[in-house]
């Protein structure tokens, strides 16, 4: 695998360097960035946005719309926090760094020298598992495997129980042989800082990242929401209004996912950490070595390029470095991530060799806005004679959602009518899934009803739709809704129960799939 890297790596750079010399120097004038930002804002009628742009190193365009919470009259400022999701990965990662520099940690140590309880399903990747791979997404786990133990949240699934668990989930495929996307491992490399830092995760990454590089507002473990101040919150779309979902309370918790997805940051400590990528200080580049640096945003696991890169982007190779992913865009190299949770999108792209880069934040669901946003701004650096324009790319990925959907239709499970526990006595019970936990599945009254022990938001009524069962979940916005499939007892084994999400293209963290309940009794 590293040698066909290094072959495909070669090849791309070559096609890098002769397209570099006629590579775009001129950025967009600011009045480009508002027409952009405001056609992507009233096409996908989002709730709030913060936008800020680095040109040649140097902050040139902030811009924010919006609210924090749809209707308050509270605008979005460049200090209102926002959930920055997988963009949280690229700060493990420099911390994993930062312990290096420090002689703390090495990336080729294996993870059972700082985590012995470690295990994953075959005894050999966990004598093999190195830190390093914990965070280049080429474990075996399938994709999302895990996650309902991140997600949905609140829950009561420590970091312990991930370590735990990973020992009963089984591989998607082999170690190191290709790219599938993780939240779990990015958690444990969380708990291999904290083990080599001597101080738990959120201590660390305050000390070692936030405080030294000024990134004053950025947020993770328990914090006061009041005392902070200025905070988004998610949004989901209803009809044609934006609807808050998840509001925080007074006090918010540290969360178990905080290494791969739970940290909160601003728009101006985000210019400020993409800044120090493209241009570090000399007291940046002692905070992090250069080597490090390197080492970080290096291509290390291939990554399939999609047929929608190839044409909007003329890319030839994607890789996943250590936290950031990277690719070819009309000939210049970026470096990049995004971030994902219910609500909450944002991006963080860097051109590194001309020292350019922007950063956007948003506070509703908007996934395509987000792939339009940032393919807009990215082609006024890469390809600034692009004539094509947000409408454009929004039609464009409009048209592919549609052909995605119609691929995979997701059934119409408006017509799904409760299931009586008389038409399910045969099935009701207590059941275990290894890694998730218990399960009551049980009658309530005239339904049967689903709840999770240790994640109170998987919980629903049982509903028949043709000749299946699913779960609804009762949490609106739940989503995706999962068939529920039962397996009598066969051979002295006791009945067991399988999931499946009833839309194929649900969310890959909602890992249904990779459960296997066991009845363990009946109702109490």
């Amino acid at each position: 695998m590293r040698g066909r890297l290094c072959l495909a790596l070669l090849a791309v750079l070559a096609i890098v360097g002769s397209a570099h010399a006629a590579a775009p120097a001129t950025p967009p004038a600011n009045g480009d960035y508002d027409r952009i930002l405001d056609a992507v804002v009233a096409r996908y009628h989002l709730p709030g946005i913060a936008l800020g742009v680095i040109e040649h190193g140097k902050v040139v365009y902030i811009a924010t719309r919006g609210e924090t919470v749809a209707g308050s009259g509270h605008k979005i400022t460049p200090h209102t926090l926002f959930k920055i999701a997988s963009n949280s990965k690229a700060m493990t990662t420099a911390l994993l760094g930062r312990l290096v520099d420090q002689g703390k940690l090495r990336w080729d140590d294996p993870v059972t020298k700082y985590l012995p309880d470690f295990q994953m399903h075959d005894p050999w990747v966990t004598k093999n598992m190195r830190v390093a791979d914990l965070l280049t997404h080429s474990s075996g786990l399938p994709e999302g495997g895990g996650d309902l133990m991140l997600w949905p949240e609140p829950n009561a699934f420590t970091r312990a129980d991930i370590i735990h668990g990973l020992r009963h989930i089984k591989p998607g495929y082999s170690f190191r042989s290709k790219y599938q996307y993780d939240n779990l491992l990015y958690v444990v490399a969380g708990e291999v800082a904290a083990a080599a830092g001597g101080a738990p995760y959120e201590t660390l990454m305050h000390r070692e990242v936030f405080q030294p590089l000024g990134l004053a507002r950025c947020q993770v473990g328990e914090w006061n929401r009041d005392a902070v101040g200025d905070v988004a919150e998610p949004h989901s779309r209803e009809g044609d209004r934006n609807v808050p979902v998840d509001e925080d309370g007074p006090v918010i918790p540290a969360i178990t996912s905080a290494p791969a997805g739970g940290i909160r940051c601003d728009l101006d400590g985000l210019l400020t950490w993409a800044r120090n990528w493209l241009v570090p200080t000399p007291a940046q580049l002692q905070w992090l070595s250069a080597e490090q640096r390197h080492v970080l945003q290096s291509p290390h696991m291939l990554i399939p390029v999609s047929e929608q890169r190839r044409d909007w982007d003329d890319s030839h190779i994607m890789a996943y470095g250590y936290g950031w992913r990277m690719t070819d865009v009309d000939g210049s190299w970026t470096v990049w991530h995004t971030g994902t949770l219910d609500g909450m999108y944002s991006e963080l792209m860097l051109l590194p060799d001309r020292k350019n880069g922007f950063v956007f934040l948003i506070n509703g669901e908007a996934e395509s806005a987000r792939t339009v946003l940032g393919e807009a701004l990215l082609k006024h650096f890469t390809k600034p004679d692009d004539t094509h324009d947000v409408t454009w790319y929004a039609d464009a990925q409009q048209r592919i959602d549609e052909r995605a959907s119609k691929r995979a239709a997701a059934p119409d499970t408006s017509k799904a009518t409760p299931v009586a526990p008389a038409a399910l006595a045969a099935w009701t019970g207590r059941y275990r899934d290894p890694w998730l936990g218990d399960l009551m599945l049980c009658p309530s009254g005239d339904r049967v009803h689903f709840a999770v022990a240790k994640s109170p938001r998987l919980n629903g009524d049982v509903m028949r739709l043709g000749n299946r069962d699913l779960v609804h979940w009762s949490k609106h916005g739940m989503d995706p809704d999962a068939w529920l499939d039962f397996h009598p007892a066969q051979g002295g084994q006791a009945a067991t129960l399988t999931m499946a999400k009833v839309d194929p293209l649900g969310d890959f963290s909602s890992d249904y799939e990779d459960l296997h309940f066991v009845r363990t009794g009946d109702c109490p």
